[in-house]
């Protein structure tokens, strides 16, 4: 007997919505240059700040870059190509995401794999250019949240990592801020499949079925999918109140029998 924990990565173990944000407004640079003509410091600031805010809308990465746009045509309208920036507020993206996103993307003709790819190429040039920099200097951006590396170090659970991040990023966040070494083979990252299916392939594994099995996550959604899979009735779900979540949702998440609010603190002391 013992424990398996899979652990969502952004929001759970580490805060990185700082690089996330700044790299997204990289990545938006190159992807529409001519949209940042004169487009100040202090109007970059801005939208770095605001993206704090909508965070817990993003499942996976390439969401910063459309947030990152949509915030800078919500504030000049010169530039506006989609129909739902004008008026917009944060409060109008955190409620309505899902219905803003195909529209969007559809309206200035953009593809999900070509803004995964390019956002991750803005990521490997920063770190390919400026490791140091990426993992040193980002540490004030990107931090593993309090008391977490000592619980990943002494874990006597099996853990894994189920996350939408690329797994090179993980690995590299894991190896360079932490000080863990988590085997490439229990990192599922970006392009292993919905989270649903990760879950799967795990409790089917032959060395897991004498395990009690835990998913600790931090967006409702996610573990909302979980529920509906009825072949996944036997893991233990959580949402980590710490990360990017809502009050609204952690009302929510308490309503719901299958999960369990999960606080910090009592998170580091399940995994030892």
């Amino acid at each position: 007997m013992g424990d398996l924990y899979a652990l969502d990565f952004d929001g759970v173990l580490c805060d990185s919505c700082g690089e996330s944000s700044i790299s997204a407004v990289k990545a938006a640079k190159a992807r529409w240059p001519s949209l940042f003509n004169g487009v100040d410091s202090s109007l970059e600031d801005w939208i770095v700040g605001q993206m704090h805010v909508v965070r817990p809308v993003v499942e996976t990465g390439y969401e910063n870059l459309l947030l990152v746009r949509l915030l800078l045509e919500s504030r000049i309208p010169s530039i506006r190509k989609s129909s739902v920036a004008e008026g917009l507020t944060v409060e109008g993206i955190l409620e309505n995401w899902t219905k803003i996103k195909p529209i969007i993307m559809s309206e200035w003709g953009e593809d999900r794999d070509f803004l995964i790819d390019l956002f991750g190429k803005v990521r490997d040039e920063w770190m390919d250019n400026d490791l140091a920099t990426w993992i040193g200097a980002n540490s004030f951006i990107y931090r593993f949240y309090p008391g977490v590396p000592d619980a990943l170090k002494f874990a006597s659970s099996k853990l894994y990592i189920v996350t939408t991040k690329q797994s090179r990023f993980a690995d590299a966040l894991l190896r360079g801020l932490a000080g863990i070494t988590i085997p490439a083979e229990r990192i599922y990252g970006l392009g292993t499949g919905p989270k649903v299916k990760v879950l799967k392939q795990l409790q089917e594994m032959p060395e897991h079925q004498s395990l009690t099995l835990h998913f600790v996550e931090d967006r409702l959604a996610t573990l909302k999918n979980v529920i509906k899979e009825f072949e996944l009735d036997g893991w233990n779900l959580y949402l980590g109140d710490w990360g990017y979540n809502t009050q609204k949702e952690r009302e929510e998440a308490a309503k719901i029998s299958r999960i369990r609010l999960l606080g910090l603190s009592d998170f580091s002391n399940k995994l030892k």
